[in-house]
This record gives structure tokens, sequence and C-alpha cells, in this order.
């Protein structure tokens, strides 16, 4: 009885040693992986421990946002066969098959948006002491975003609020959405407007002629972008109309003058222009209005030459005396007298003429 301790206490010892040595571990990466829609993914996974009789090794999946005891086998490995099953059947398998020396890896083709979510990786093997013999591995599978739908509802008139909205049926990561205004229209003012990147939403208030125009919504991620269009009509009057104006769906409208009939009848032509004419517009009626200031001038101008045609001013030499001019220091009315007299009373004898000029008798 004295000697059973030892001998006890030895094979204690060296059981516990021997099952210490034989402890399952299984390892995995601990970064999520991702890989592009179509791509081959390879799940690492390695595992430690004597592979006998009892060996099985097992992949199962379970969809993102469930937990661990929904997942379902993709594939096994037991009694030396490997058995895919499950709708990834005809897509997985392993790196290394038999998986006898530590590698378990797996490996799934042409990867589908469905296979995004969080597999594992379980090793067992009935003799062994488990430690740890089960791995998961996260895969995001990445998918451009798809093309997204562009609508829109609210009260598209002068002073009202239009809610424009865009979404992608598809894309991993989920992609952020971009609303920009398309051609040389001004972009509504920051204060005029709010954009959702996540929902995709563009809220545009206190809307105007000039809000109307075509936009564009970009769906964006890390594997790409697609984008759709929509065309906002805004109808009514802005407060600031002017009658040099006039709006209708989605067009700016500028009245051009015609100079027509002597400048004296004007008639007005309503010329339908895109708002990206608006530079082209403005040059235009700047040029028409010049020419219509100069023909006026200029008519002016002729009009005036004619006038003073029909009446022209009598001008006179300075050395040419008239008859019936006055002299100076003589009234006009004694000058008309004397020579209403002289007429009369003139002699026969040789005539004396006395000039206004200088009042000295010449003989003629």
């Amino acid at each position: 009885m004295a000697g059973l301790p030892g001998p006890f206490l030895c094979g204690t010892l060296l059981g516990y040693l021997c099952l210490s040595g034989l402890a399952v571990e299984v390892k995995v990466p601990t970064e999520p992986l991702s890989m592009p829609v179509g791509k081959t993914a390879e799940l690492t996974c390695t595992y430690s421990t004597s592979v006998g009789d009892g060996f099985a090794l097992e992949w199962s999946f379970v969809q993102p946002g469930k937990p661990i005891s929904d997942s379902h086998p993709i594939l096994y490995f037991t009694n030396g066969h490997l058995y895919p099953t499950g709708s990834k059947s005809k897509r997985v398998s392993l790196l290394q098959n038999p998986p006898t020396r530590g590698v378990a890896t797996l490996k799934l083709t042409d990867i589908h948006p469905s296979d995004t979510g969080t597999y594992l990786c379980q090793v067992n093997n009935p003799p062994d002491f488990y430690t740890n013999g089960l791995g998961l591995i996260n895969l995001t599978v990445l998918v451009p975003p798809s093309n997204p739908s562009c609508s829109q509802n609210g009260q598209t008139s002068v002073g009202g609020s239009a809610a424009l909205r865009c979404s992608s049926s598809e894309g991993a990561p989920r992609p952020v959405y971009n609303w920009v205004r398309l051609g040389s229209s001004p972009t509504p003012s920051p204060g005029s407007m709010v954009q959702d990147e996540v929902s995709g939403q563009l809220i545009l208030t206190n809307l105007s002629l000039t809000s109307s125009g075509t936009y564009r919504c970009v769906a964006t991620n890390q594997m790409g972008s697609a984008s759709c269009e929509l065309t906002l009509s805004v109808t009514g009057r802005d407060a600031g109309w002017r009658p040099g104006q006039q709006a209708c769906v989605g067009r700016l409208h500028e009245v051009v003058c015609w100079w027509a009939k002597e400048c004296l009848q004007l008639s007005w032509s309503c010329v339908s222009l895109e708002p990206s004419q608006g530079r082209v517009a403005g040059a235009l009626i700047g040029v028409l209005l010049g020419v219509l200031l100069l023909s006026v001038t200029a008519f002016c101008l002729i009009k005036f030459q004619k006038e003073r045609g029909k009446n022209p001013k009598e001008t006179y030499e300075g050395s040419d005396l008239r008859e019936d001019a006055v002299a100076p220091g003589v009234s006009e009315h004694t000058s008309r007298a004397d020579s209403s007299k002289g007429l009369l009373e003139r002699p026969s004898s040789a005539s004396t003429v006395t000039t206004t000029k200088s009042k000295l008798p010449m003989v003629v």
C-alpha cells in the first residue's frame, strides 16, 4: 500500500501531459475579407492537431445580421471524403484535399453578392482536447452601384419645394449619392437646397424659374459609379418678373425688339432661348439696341437737313449796296418819305444823286 502513491502520481502526470499535447487549435485571419464580384475568394483556415480516424472538417455559412446558430453547412470532410453541399456546392472546394496536413482553406469561385456573410471553419477530432476548434471569417463581395432610379415629387411652381430622389438597387459597399446640375445655369444656392448623400435625396426650396433644368444623380462606391438624370420644370412667374422676360416649362424667353417701318413702328417678337444661350441673347439684344439708336440718330439728322434746305438764308456781300437800305442815323420813316418825294419832284435838268453813304452831290 505504501508504494501506490508513486505509480499513481506518475500515471496522472503522464496522462495530463499526453492530453495537453492533443489540443485542437484553429486559426483564421482577424481582418475581414473583401473581394470584387465574379472573382475567386480564398478563406484561409489552419489548424493544429493529430489527425485520427475521427477527424472531421466542416465549413458553414450564415447571412449578415443573423446569429451563428442559423448557419448551414456548405462543405464538410469526414471519413476521408469531401462533401460539398447546399446552393454553393458547385463553387466550393478545398485548397488542399484531403485537408490532413493542417490546412483547411476554402476556395469559393465566381463569387456573387449573395456570398457576403460569415463563414465558419470548424475542426473536430474526438480524441483531442479542445481549446479553440472554431474560426470565423467575414466576407464582403464588392459590387459597383447599379443604375440608379431618379424620381421627384412636390410642388414644382414658383415659391414651392421639390424633392429629388435617387437610389441604386445594388452596390457594396453601400454607395453615396451626389446631385449636380447640368449646363451653364448656376447651381442653386446652398440656402435653397439640402442634400443627403446617404439616402440620395435632394430638397429644393423656394423654387424660381432659374431652378428649372436637368439634374444628374451620381451613385459612387469604391467599385465604380452610375448615374441617372431628371428634368425639373418650374412653372409660374418670379416676383421680379418684368415684361422683357417670360417663362414657360424649362425655358427662358427673351423679348427682342426689331426695328421696322422708318423708326415709327415697332414689332415685338418672342424668341425662345435655352438657358445656356442667355449670354448670346444678351449680346444680340445689345447689338440691336445699338443699331436702333444709330438709326434714330441718322433719321433725325437727315430730316433736319431736309427742313433746313427748304428755308435757305439770304446772304449778302459786305460791299453790295441796296437801293432800299437805310442810311445810318436816318429813321426808316424819313427815308421812305424822302424817297417818295424824290420820285415825284425829280427835276428834268441834270440829275443829282445823293448817296446815303456820303451825302455828297454827284453830277452825272
